[in-house]
């Protein structure tokens, strides 16, 4: 889910980091550069661990011996198959080799400056937690900079980043200390990362949560209290240090027991049919054309696989509708089969596979008071273990293709990882294997996202899968799923790390709706700092290979008919028809009208 503003303060205090080291440079006649070592995070971050081996030969075993899983059978083109056997991963974990390093903070002050994006940034657009990569300096925490952007750092810090029409992408607010971006596809979310390195996220539509960092066995840990509509729940993550930047993975707040995930794992006795109870639901109507559900389920992974995908766009349409919005009509599938095709649904069912096999180790280091290696379960494995990987978009993330022109992929869109990034790179290449649509990335189409976005996606799926793992046990022997052996249905155990965490704040909710409403007036505000710093003219002029931005913010007033705002703002990037009321939307705002006429301005 997720996913661009979590970085923390890190590239706040890049600055001081490179000046400590072009001194230690100098004072030395040779030092050894350690390319793992990883910027100050929130909280301090352990040194990276390395990736225990290439990624689990084995399969989960139950009383020791090796558990068989289905492949493939030729990868069946026509959804999954039962033929050959594969193996994930034994209990003899490597062990961790990290260690924790502390930095201090500094403050940077930065004068005020304007630039211009021409093209994508040379070696990608770093994220939060590591410094940007090209010809310029940037204050802005959510990258990637599409081709002609422009920005501008005001004079106390603060900085403004408009899309080439001239639309406000993203704002950093160095009074509240909150990062603010507008999503091309229409989403808004904002961070604010608080003096005691505690964050609140809120994003509308969508659950938000409070992050407080703890300390487990010398290890860093964070506890994200979630809310969404009432309801509370927590996450739980682990910092390690990665190719320089500071990333947080995933750690299961409970494990199940061997003989569950060995179930799981292995092909059931026969194949089952499954009633999801979907057909009246308006999110699966709206969706038919890019997804459907399988036939029939020979194991879990399939279950699993679709339960991901289908969690993922209820979530989507929920918050559309949340948001007053009709959620982009999603394209076709061609010849009447869905868009997220039975092939790539397949490699989705592998990953799956192979995250079952993970954590069914990461189980038993738990279960013998062993630490899980972070390397081992987040992305630096997966881009050492010379495979391709899939991963699932859990929510809106922007990105941008080789020419720096950006799209957006959204919730359940798929991507491959075809070959793993150069040793120091902070961003991959991946490929769009499905996608619902404009503003969307197009299928086939090659983009660039930061580690950092990767490592969210790995935690989203592993996040679902828990859910997932969660309701199979519950429903196990019921609506046609096949009954667990008696080994398979002990309650879950709580993770050693998730039982000290400290508790979280009281008033999650009212935290958390508090930055949304701050993120208005700290986009206003910054924005007007930045044109007083131009002497009220646009805070940047695109270069002449940029699209041109206007010399002041087009005028849109309430009352104003379709036709108007058309002649000021021009063809919207897509229009919701929703009978009386229709929303225009244009890159980082929304003109609502309500019988013809401007009714409000977002």
């Amino acid at each position: 889910m997720t996913i661009q503003l979590l970085r923390g303060t890190t590239r706040r205090f890049s600055a001081t980091m490179m000046i400590a080291l072009f001194v230690g440079l100098v004072s030395l006649t040779s030092v050894a550069a350690d390319k793992k070592s990883a910027p100050a995070p929130s909280h301090s971050t352990p040194a990276p661990s390395r990736p225990a081996g290439g990624g689990a030969s084995h399969g989960p075993t139950g009383g020791g011996g090796a558990s068989h899983g289905p492949t493939a059978g030729g990868a069946g083109s026509h959804g999954p198959t039962t033929g050959g056997a594969s193996h994930g991963p034994t209990a003899n974990g490597a062990g961790t080799h990290t260690s924790t390093t502390t930095t201090t903070h500094s403050t940077t002050t930065t004068t005020h400056t304007t630039t211009t994006v021409g093209g994508a940034h040379p070696g990608g657009v770093g994220g939060a937690q590591g410094p940007m990569s090209g010809a310029h300096s940037t204050a802005i925490r959510s990258g990637p900079a599409p081709r002609g952007s422009n920005e501008h750092v005001t004079r106390t810090g603060s900085a403004v980043r408009t899309r080439p029409d001239g639309r406000v992408s993203d704002v950093h607010d160095t009074r509240r200390g909150m990062d603010v971006h507008n999503n091309l596809g229409g989403g808004h979310r904002a961070m604010v990362e608080r003096p005691d390195h505690s964050r609140v996220f809120a994003e509308r539509g969508r659950p938000g949560y409070v992050e407080r960092g703890y300390a487990y066995h010398g290890h860093d840990f964070a506890r994200r209290a979630y809310f969404y509509h009432g309801h509370e729940y927590n996450r739980f993550y682990r910092g390690y240090g990665f190719r320089g930047l500071a990333l947080s993975v995933y750690a299961p707040g409970f494990y199940f027991g061997p003989g569950f995930y060995g179930w799981a794992y292995n092909p059931w006795a026969a194949p089952i049919t499954f009633g999801w109870g979907w057909g009246g639901n308006p999110w699966f109507g709206f969706y038919g054309g890019y997804f459907q559900p399988y036939p029939v389920y020979p194991s879990a992974a399939f279950w699993l696989t679709d339960y991901i995908i289908s969690q993922d766009l209820q979530a989507a349409y929920a918050a559309h509708i949340e948001a007053g919005e009709e959620a982009g009509a999603p394209a076709a599938g061609g010849g009447g089969q869905p868009v997220l095709t039975p092939e790539v649904k397949q490699m989705i069912a592998d990953e799956v596979k192979a995250q079952l096999a993970l954590e069914n180790q990461e189980a038993q280091q738990n279960a013998a008071g062993q630490d899980v290696d972070p390397g081992s379960s987040g992305i630096a494995r997966l881009l050492s273990d010379g495979r391709p990987h899939v991963f699932v978009a859990g929510g809106n993330l922007d990105v941008t293709d080789s020419n720096g022109q950006e799209c957006v992929v959204s919730d359940g869109d798929t991507l491959q990882m075809q070959a793993a990034p150069p040793a120091d790179a902070t961003t991959a290449n991946l490929v769009v294997l499905s996608s619902k649509g404009k503003p969307e990335c197009q299928i086939s189409q090659t983009v660039q996202v930061q580690l950092t976005d990767l490592q969210e996606m790995q935690n989203h799926m592993r996040e679902s899968i828990d859910q997932g793992l969660k309701d199979l046990q519950d429903k196990q022997g019921k609506d046609g799923l096949p009954s667990a052996p008696p080994s398979a249905q002990a309650a879950p155990a709580p993770a050693q790390y998730a039982s000290v965490a400290p508790p979280p704040d009281p008033n999650v909710g009212t935290e958390i709706a508090q930055v949304d409403q701050q993120s208005g007036q700290a986009e206003k505000d910054v924005s007007t700092e930045a044109a007083q710093d131009n002497g009220g003219a646009a805070v940047a002029a695109p270069d002449a290979g940029a699209a041109p931005a206007p010399a002041a913010p087009a005028s849109v007033s309430l009352g104003q008919t379709t036709d108007q705002v058309q002649a000021a703002l021009g063809t919207p990037a897509r229009v919701a028809n929703l009978g009386a009321k229709v929303i225009y939307y244009y890159n980082g705002m929304k003109v609502v009208f309500k019988d013809g006429k401007v009714s409000d301005v977002q």
